[in-house]
């Protein structure tokens, strides 16, 4: 495998360890600033709206760019953010860095998408893309827990300057190592023709609700933990090795699943998301019990990743990059969403734990949302299969029927 991925999957770390570092550490930084736990949130929710504007805009922009020029650029805009977050004087600003910060998620990640395909070898494509997105998931498993430890006993602002030292290490070797490849497919408005396509916004709708269910939790995990749960500030960070571990091994089970049975995958996975999250708020004054549900929240969720995502490239037809990056802009407007919601059960007195029982119900809506549009889908009112929508309404059960077979 060429030694180019491994210079993008050190930014995917980089990019995966800074949006999830900052949930283990949102104490301290509402500490240094003098804010309520749930006020702090908007730090969580101003990352992710920094993804959902950034994704589509800059990759809308850099369309016609080399992609090489596209990387360096990308983590260029994310060390500034991190140079802004380190050195913010105030609340506001901090608030700000974050959403500058957050701006290159989604479309680091299509481009490196695109250009691992273009520099595999033949036949191991998909072998280079999921090279890519482990730096994500070793993120989760070390820089994560890593990020919340040197935070609590060094300052939240050292974790976040490491970041961005992260980012200065990845455009050295994008620099360096990666090559200089045409991967332009289309034009920018046969990309844009894809949202025309409703299953597009039904599995847009589906990512941004029913993924809302894990960052609701996620977000207020350190509170949960110490303040319901028992466990030491110290422990935190441990803890979240298991949110790592879960995500890890649910991603890699979810890309077998995703091209087995996708809808299936995502149906069991909503249910057994509100199972996870019920018992969380019933029982997470049990330290055991809150560990566990740490690692078993954070596997479903990624055991779901891929087959959204795979539901996304099949609904998009031949517009999958712009798509691609709107579902990301998806996931993030569903952890701003998150945020929002777990923060404001908090500030209504309904304490720590709450915040899972609002994950529930979002689950369950996602589930409800899923079940509609595989229900548009079998009628032929909104075809998720390209083919099964070129051909008229009595020809469509048959031709499913052919696909299928």
């Amino acid at each position: 495998m060429p030694l180019a991925i491994l210079a993008l999957a050190v930014g995917a770390f980089g990019i995966g360890t800074t949006e999830f570092v900052a949930m283990g550490l949102l104490p301290q930084m509402a500490a240094s600033f003098d804010v309520s736990i749930a006020t702090a949130g908007w730090l969580i929710s101003a990352y992710a709206l920094g993804v959902v504007v950034g994704a589509p805009t800059l990759t809308a922009l850099t369309h016609s760019w080399p992609r090489k020029r596209v990387l360096g650029g990308l983590m260029g805009l994310f060390v500034l953010g991190h140079a802004a977050t380190a050195l913010a004087p105030g609340f506001e600003a901090l608030v700000g860095a974050r959403f500058l910060s957050g701006l290159s998620h989604g479309a680091f990640f299509g481009a490196s998408a695109v250009v691992a395909r273009k520099i595999a070898p033949p036949g191991r494509q998909g072998q280079a893309l999921a090279l890519v997105f482990t730096g994500l998931t070793v993120a989760n498993v070390v820089g994560v827990p890593a990020g919340t430890y040197v935070g609590q006993q060094l300052g939240w602002r050292l974790t976040f300057a490491l970041v961005g030292i992260i980012g200065l290490v990845t455009i050295a070797a994008i620099a360096a190592i990666v090559p200089e490849v045409e991967t332009r497919t289309g034009s920018l408005r046969s990309e844009f023709a894809a949202f025309r396509r409703r299953q597009v916004w039904w599995t847009l709708l589906i990512t941004t609700v029913g993924f809302a269910s894990l960052f609701t939790v996620l977000s207020y995990v350190a509170p949960l933990l110490t303040e319901v749960a028992g466990f030491s500030e110290g422990s935190v960070s441990w803890v979240l090795v298991l949110f790592g571990l879960g995500a890890t091994f649910g991603n890699v089970l979810g890309g077998r699943l995703a091209d087995w049975r996708p809808y299936r995958t995502l149906a069991v996975g909503f249910v057994a998301q509100a199972v996870v999250f019920g018992l969380l708020f019933a029982l997470a004054d049990h330290a055991w019990v809150a560990a566990a549900g740490v690692f078993a929240f954070a596997f479903v969720g990624f055991v779901m990743s891929a087959p959204i995502q795979t539901r996304g490239i099949l609904a998009a037809g031949g517009g999958a990059s712009m798509v691609s990056a709107a579902m990301q802009a998806s996931f993030n407007v569903g952890n701003a969403m998150g945020a929002f919601l777990g923060g404001l059960a908090i500030d209504a007195g309904y304490g720590f734990a709450s915040p899972a029982l609002v994950a529930l119900v979002l689950a369950l809506l996602g589930l409800a949302i899923l079940g509609e549009a595989t229900r548009a889908d079998k009628s032929g009112r909104a075809p998720i299969d390209p083919l099964v929508a070129a051909v008229p309404a009595q020809r469509r059960r048959r031709v499913r029927a052919g696909v299928s077979r």
